[in-house]
């Protein structure tokens, strides 16, 4: 199975283990993901949306040309790029007039974009294109007692006219990656809510306090850990979570994974490979958790 790769601005700075793991865990899946060439950023700034629709839109769409040209449907690990590719695909789809405007935009770059793209995230091609029960066949230590709580966030499931994979609501593809992982999904009333995105850059006091939330009534699930496939949620619930810890006073002390370093683990795969030396918030935790089941640790 092979698809265009978009990986985004995040993927190649602050959320490197999450395509470092994503590469760890392909290989067992039969999954490529062959980067598209001179990709740029998606515009996924909602400012730039705000500001200039037709710029944000053109940046996407010279993305989506890109991958045209592929001839692959675009695949991206981030959340926000998902939401941003997507959004630009339906406006051209559903708008004639931006449809021509962004058109001129892109020809003046040598591109044209027919609109058959399809855009996916990764955790489709998990759970739509790979299947459960292909990933359950290839866990090598399957990680039983370990709990673990699902953060979807909003632009994975939410909204309806932009992703069409899982339940707006009631998501489960995660759930069931989890559980053929041999983990406990927990179940949790903050597995949708929203992080606080981007307002860590214009209002991080509003932000800490939506980060708090799903990390608190996870944690009051008795979770050992959190996986999300989202970097501005990731950063969010683990960058940010012991100055969230210390403006509230309270202790978290949660790990939170990438799904696709949770994979790896349950794959058998060293944790430096699956970029876990990276995390901010230790994973030992979850070693210690499964420790008569690991020999190795995150240094």
């Amino acid at each position: 199975m092979k698809y265009a790769y978009f990986p985004g601005c995040s993927i190649h700075a602050s959320a490197k283990e999450y395509a470092m793991a994503a590469k760890a865990v392909n290989k067992y899946l039969d999954v490529e993901l062959v980067e598209i060439p001179d990709w740029n950023c998606c515009g996924a700034i909602d400012a730039v949306y705000a500001y200039n629709p037709l710029l944000s839109v053109s940046l996407a769409a010279r993305n989506l040309a890109l991958a045209q040209n592929m001839k692959m449907d675009i695949v991206t690990l981030c959340s926000a790029c998902f939401f941003t590719l997507s959004r630009a695909n339906n406006l051209m789809r559903e708008n004639a007039d931006m449809k021509s405007r962004v058109d001129r935009a892109i020809n003046d770059a040598g591109l044209k974009y027919e609109g058959g793209i399809k855009v996916r995230h990764y955790m489709d091609i998990l759970a739509n294109d790979v299947g459960f029960e292909k990933i359950r066949q290839q866990v090598k230590m399957p990680l039983k007692g370990l709990k673990v709580a699902p953060y979807y966030g909003c632009l994975i499931v939410r909204p309806t006219g932009i992703q069409r994979f899982d339940d707006p609501e009631h998501p489960t593809s995660m759930d069931n990656v989890i559980k053929a992982l041999g983990a406990e999904a927990v179940n949790y009333p903050d597995k949708t809510s929203c992080c606080g995105a981007s307002l860590v850059i214009t209002d991080e006091e509003v932000m800490m306090e939506m980060t708090k939330h799903p990390l608190l009534t996870a944690k009051e699930a008795q979770a050992d850990c959190i996986v999300t496939p989202c970097p501005m949620c990731h950063f969010n619930l683990e960058a940010k979570q012991k100055d969230i810890e210390s403006h509230f006073d309270i202790e978290l002390g949660l790990p939170v994974l990438y799904i696709t370093q949770l994979i790896g683990l349950a794959f058998g795969l060293p944790p430096k490979e699956l970029g876990l030396h990276r995390n901010i918030v230790s994973p030992n935790k979850i070693f210690e958790k499964l420790k008569g089941q690991m020999t190795q640790k995150a240094s």
